[in-house]
């Protein structure tokens, strides 16, 4: 394969993950203005609390689609979960940008079943792209090419971001509120259809060609529980403690600057705007510097530091007064995460052979995802609510340590890696 070739797969692959997560986003940052129209009963607190509890499940909906999309990847091929994932993702969001609004409870219920839709492809896309990449990818880039996949997915979450900042430019509130809401939903579709033609033109990997000998073992979910119960704990664990570090330095980090520091909603915005921008080139960069001192080093300075730093740096930040001065302490631990989110994808592959290795890559994540990352804003409050807001702190610094003490279960991927052992054949 020459390099254009390879090129052409790693954006191919990469590139839903862009459109995947700018349509899981658009539905948070336009559920201001679309929760009145299907839940028109109540004041706002109440239209955002119900469009919240769909957005719940499709956190719920993400294990599902894990579980059947990477048993479809190693079943059926990468590239076909690649497709599959990207045209339901359209599904999805064309799905809201055309519901009716004035159908009594089939419109929420329609909005329940597209959340769904895109709960079960985002949650088959992560374990496919991250698979894909890391066969795809030459073994001396593996870590910088893992690490694109977080520019991917902070880069959706950002354009969500931008294109709401923009509509809310050129568009009244009322048209917003009206019909404004839907376009976010039919960009998402379209860019979709484009996705979903490029990846209909990629490369399937090696690995998954020369495991076609054991189709009769491939995308076993009992298989990752029974044979490789070591690999698939210490994928939970780093993935629980990822996870929670990701929102707690994304999500959370909103709210304890309104909430503990005192900023102003629009300073706080701009803030974590500039945040995710610089943070979105630092994984890659992380990946590939662990190409270069090793993948496991890497992980255990970026899940080390975090334990020592997260009680410290989210104490100051809760009574930070200047935007500069936050700017740099939330930037610190998002920096260590880095480390972790550049390797989030490669150190997973590695650690399974081909006919399970979507799977898990997919499932223990997702997993562990909904429990930890997708509950760590719901605890963070409660904690602050009943006056122990500082206990939060211990918890991140009590999960990075969980992540550091399981990547010492870890080989050095440079050296120990299944995937090398399968292109050699």
């Amino acid at each position: 394969m020459t390099s254009a070739q390879r090129l052409k797969n790693m954006l191919g692959g990469s590139a839903g993950n862009f459109v995947e997560w700018f349509d899981w986003f658009a539905y948070s940052a336009f559920a201001l203005y679309f929760s009145r129209a299907f839940f028109p009963a109540g004041d706002q607190t109440a239209q955002l609390l119900n469009a919240a509890a769909i957005f719940a499940i499709g956190f719920i909906a993400r294990p599902v689609g894990a579980w059947l999309f990477g048993a479809y990847a190693d079943r059926a091929g990468r590239r076909a979960a690649l497709t599959l994932s990207v045209a339901l993702m359209c599904g999805g969001s064309l799905m809201i940008a055309v519901i009716p609004t004035g159908l009594g409870l089939w419109s929420p219920a329609l909005l329940l079943v597209a959340r769904l839709v895109q709960g079960l492809s985002v949650g088959g896309e992560y374990g496919a792209s991250a698979t894909y990449l890391s066969e795809m990818a030459e073994r001396h880039r593996r870590g910088l090419w893992s690490g694109f996949l977080y520019v991917t997915l902070v880069g959706g979450q950002l354009a969500a971001l931008l294109l709401q900042v923009m509509l809310q430019r050129v568009l009244t509130e009322q048209q917003l509120y009206d019909w404004g809401w839907r376009i976010p939903f039919a960009v998402g579709a379209a860019l979709a259809i484009v996705v979903w033609w490029i990846r209909r033109g990629i490369h399937e990997t090696h690995s998954f060609t020369t495991a076609s000998g054991r189709t009769h073992e491939r995308g076993r979910a009992w298989a990752l529980f029974t044979q490789y119960p070591k690999e698939t704990l210490t994928v939970m664990a780093l993935s629980a403690a990822g996870g929670l570090g990701f929102y707690t330095y994304t999500a959370y980090m909103q709210k304890l600057l309104v909430n503990s520091a005192g900023f102003e909603k629009p300073v706080v915005s701009e803030l974590m705007t500039l945040l995710l921008f610089v943070f979105m080139f630092l994984p890659p960069l992380a990946g590939w510097l662990a190409d270069r001192v090793g993948h496991r080093r890497t992980l255990l300075a970026s899940f080390g530091l975090l334990a020592i730093a997260s009680v410290p740096v989210l104490g100051a930040l809760s009574t930070a007064t200047q935007p500069a001065t936050a700017f740099v302490l939330a930037l610190v631990p998002l920096a260590l995460l880095s480390g972790y989110s550049g390797l989030s994808a490669i150190f997973k592959a590695e650690l399974y052979p081909a006919h399970v290795r979507a799977l898990g890559v997919a499932l223990p994540y997702a997993i562990a995802q909904a429990i930890f990352g997708g509950n760590a804003e719901t605890a963070a409050l409660y904690l602050k609510k009943i006056g122990h807001e500082s206990a939060y702190f211990w918890i991140v610094a009590a999960m990075m340590a969980v992540g550091f003490l399981a990547t010492l279960r870890l080989k050095d991927t440079r050296q120990h890696s299944l995937i090398h052992a399968e292109l050699e054949t």
